[in-house]
Order: structure tokens, then C-alpha cells, then sequence
């Protein structure tokens, strides 16, 4: 190979030169060093401000609750629910869907029945529902029905007339005992959320449910769905 007149020459450093880039390389490092302590410090504090417990949505659709008596009047004596999705807490949508009416004879079609049967019938909607039928349903935990709004359920082989037992269901968190323990939060603690979207929206006055076969999950209703933002699987923090 042929030289191209290009020389390499090493350069000397003084020992005193050496020195001095060392130290001040050291101290460099150790002023790096410390700056991302203090940033990460800062950041995993802002963090344990912000995260508290994400829990995810469920939107509940109006529905309705009932017993095997009136289950027999609504289609027919000893008639059993079929049942079509798995939800928590050994409950089922099923197959079977009634007409609600409310006083001013306004009604709502196909809403769907809960399995199993419980001891007493009820319907939960929602204000807008409310306003649609006529009728002064409460804001109440679900099997909270005394003094509710009356309403009349229509099925295929009969109706029934209740006169309590229309509420619009309180927004709630179901919680395994697990899921609850980690949250710091106990069965009757009400608590606040917020989602993290373009709303931002809190919601205040949420309700812990605790129970050993419940699936960590918040209800709310359409209505609060929709003014939110929100859809089914989204999720929110408990703050």
C-alpha cells in the first residue's frame, strides 16, 4: 500500500494535564449521577400521587331483577331463565327480555332479565329511562327498593304491577377481598374516581363492594357513561 503522505502523530498529554481532566471527569460523573437520583426520586413521588388503584368499567344497561313467583307470571308457570353471558358473582344476563311500563303508560322495550332469580323483583334504569317513563325512581344501592317508584313489567304470558321497586343504581366498585386489601379500601367505604380522559371527569359518592366472588370492577350507568366518555373496559383511579 502506498503511503499518502498522511502522518499519525501522538499526541503528549502532561502528567499535570491528566490530572486535572480525571478530576473534573469524576466530578462530572458524580454530579450526573446525582441529578438522576433526584430526578427519579421526583418522578416515582409523582408517580405514587398519581396512580393510586386503576380499576376497570363495566357500563350497565338497564335491566331487570326477579323472583321465581314473578318470573312464573311474566312467562308461565315453572319457567326457568336461560342464561346467555357469564357476569361476576355467579350472576347471568339471560335470554329472557320484558317491557317496562311506568305510570303515564310510557314503556321500554327489551330489557333484559338477570339470573338467578332473587327474593324480590326489581328494575334498575337510568334518569334519562326515568324521564322517559314517568316515573320518580331513587338513586339507591341495588336491593334497596323500599319506597322505590312503582313500574309494571310485561312479559309474554302475564304482567305484574309493582308498586315499589324502580331505582336508578347507585355507581359502585366491586372488589375480591384481595383487590380490596391492595386499594386500602374495605366493603362500605365510599370513595372517589377519575377518569383519565378528554373529560377528566370524578366521580364522588362510589360505593365499595366486597365479596369473595366479585371481579375488581366499577358499574356505572349509561347515563354517567355517556357524559363521561366512558365505554366498557375503560378504566379509572381510585384517588
Amino acid at each position: 500500500m502506498k503511503d499518502m503522505g498522511i502522518k499519525s502523530e501522538r499526541v503528549q498529554v502532561n502528567p499535570l494535564e491528566e490530572k486535572t481532566i480525571e478530576m473534573v471527569t469524576k466530578l462530572v460523573m458524580e454530579a450526573m449521577k446525582q441529578n438522576d437520583s433526584v430526578k427519579k426520586e421526583g418522578r416515582a413521588s409523582s408517580l405514587e400521587k398519581k396512580e393510586g388503584y386503576v380499576v376497570p368499567i363495566g357500563v350497565s344497561a338497564r335491566h331487570v331483577h326477579v323472583s321465581q313467583a314473578d318470573l312464573e307470571t311474566l312467562f308461565g308457570r315453572g319457567y326457568t331463565l336461560t342464561k346467555k353471558k357469564e357476569l361476576m358473582g355467579g350472576q347471568y344476563a339471560a335470554e329472557e327480555q320484558v317491557t317496562i311500563v311506568g305510570i303515564k303508560l310510557r314503556a321500554i322495550e327489551n330489557v333484559r332479565i338477570l339470573g338467578p332469580v332473587r327474593k324480590e323483583t326489581q328494575v334498575e334504569i337510568s334518569a334519562t329511562d326515568a324521564l322517559k317513563l314517568g316515573v320518580k325512581a331513587p338513586i339507591r344501592d341495588s336491593g334497596d327498593t323500599k319506597g322505590s317508584a312503582p313500574i309494571a313489567i310485561v312479559g309474554p304470558k302475564g304482567a305484574l304491577y309493582l308498586n315499589e321497586g324502580c331505582i336508578i343504581a347507585k355507581r359502585h366498585i366491586h372488589m375480591s377481598p384481595e383487590d380490596a386489601k391492595a386499594a386500602g379500601v374495605k366493603n362500605g367505604d365510599v370513595v372517589s374516581v377519575k377518569a383519565e380522559n378528554a373529560r377528566g371527569t370524578i366521580f364522588n359518592h362510589v360505593t365499595i363492594r366486597v365479596d369473595e366472588s366479585f371481579t375488581t370492577e366499577m358499574h356505572i350507568d349509561t347515563d354517567e357513561a355517556n357524559a363521561a366518555s366512558i365505554i366498557t373496559g375503560n378504566t379509572v383511579t381510585i384517588i
